[in-house]
């Protein structure tokens, strides 16, 4: 599982943002993730910036009043002598050479094509590319919206709906109302395989009506059968419950939690790949930086109650000729 965070992409063009041809004078992006992309590399460079439908249509481009652009002559897309059209990624080739075609239509100018992210087997289908990155693969801007839904776990407070604060969460009336009027966050247009969440069985009609009320399509939704919240924090049974649901289904190749600590503990339970809302990180067993720090943390403090223990015994030894 390959995965890309917006902070990657940020590195990677303060990486390579001199690849871009310095005679470069608009930037267009390709609704909707390559206008990402783009965004980043015009304000970056300092270069105007319009998208792909903006550019057919040769629409004025629009300028802030706190600095201004190189180039900021331009008024119209078409008066650009050299374009660079931007998307995020590449897979068949289909999106970039539809949008080549749209830009050669109206436009004699020259056109330098960008990506972010290609593939080995189809980095000479652009002209430049930030990262080679291989599939499966996963953007932090597209995660909830991927094909691979259909065969992953999603948490639901904290993903699909804001978390309850600590009044709400009373297993009783406040608990109640806040499963009713809950906010939604991030609704997944992908039927999902798995909801799994650490509700309580008792609370599954709320549950399973605001679900539908907001249009979230799923496969099993699975709920923790105890009977209150107090028994659920007594045997702190959140990640367990999770990671048992993903390890069990041999199809499921992705688990969306909403917490840094569980979803560390879930990917260490299942052996499989766990994406975190709140951090924007994949964590991937025997990759993920996060498991790599928790080793390093674990061994460092192994090594440090070792010296202490040596140091204590060397004490000892030494303290009755002292006395």
């Amino acid at each position: 599982m390959n995965y890309r965070s917006v902070g990657d992409l940020s590195f990677l063009t303060n990486k390579h943002v001199s690849k871009v041809p310095r005679d470069v004078e608009l930037i267009v992006g390709i609704p909707r993730s390559g206008m990402l992309v783009a965004s980043i590399v015009s304000l970056k460079l300092n270069l105007p910036l319009t998208d792909l439908y903006s550019f057919q249509r040769n629409d004025d481009l629009k300028k802030g009043n706190t600095r201004s652009y190189k180039h900021n002559e331009l008024v119209k897309p078409w008066d650009a002598k050299k374009i660079l059209l931007v998307d995020d990624s590449i897979a068949s080739g289909n999106s970039m050479r539809a949008a080549v075609d749209m830009v050669k239509q109206v436009f004699s100018g020259e056109v330098v094509t960008m990506v972010a992210f290609a593939q080995r087997e189809n980095i000479g289908s652009v002209d430049l590319h930030l990262e080679t990155v291989e599939q499966p693969r996963l953007f932090e801007w597209n995660i909830m919206h991927h094909r691979l839904l259909a065969n992953a776990c999603l948490d639901i407070d904290g993903v699909l709906c804001v978390d309850p604060t600590h009044t709400e969460n009373d297993d009783g009336p406040n608990y109640l109302g806040f499963l009713q009027s809950t906010r939604p966050l991030f609704i997944p247009t992908i039927k999902v395989a798995h909801l799994v969440t650490s509700r309580l069985e008792k609370y599954r009609g709320e549950t399973e009506e605001w679900l539908q009320r907001h249009g979230v399509e799923y496969g099993q939704l699975h709920m923790l059968d105890l009977p209150s919240a107090a028994e659920r924090r007594r045997l702190n049974m959140h990640s367990k419950f999770k990671a048992q649901i993903y390890h069990n289904d041999p199809h499921a190749v992705l688990f969306i939690e909403s917490e840094e600590h569980q979803a560390l503990e879930i990917m260490k339970l299942s052996n499989k790949p766990v994406f975190c809302i709140e951090t924007n990180e994949m964590y991937v067993p025997g990759k993920s930086l996060p498991a790599i720090k928790a080793h390093v943390i674990r061994k460092g403090l192994t090594l440090k109650s070792k010296i202490l223990s040596k140091f204590k015994k060397l004490i000892a030894r030494f303290a009755p000729i002292a006395g």
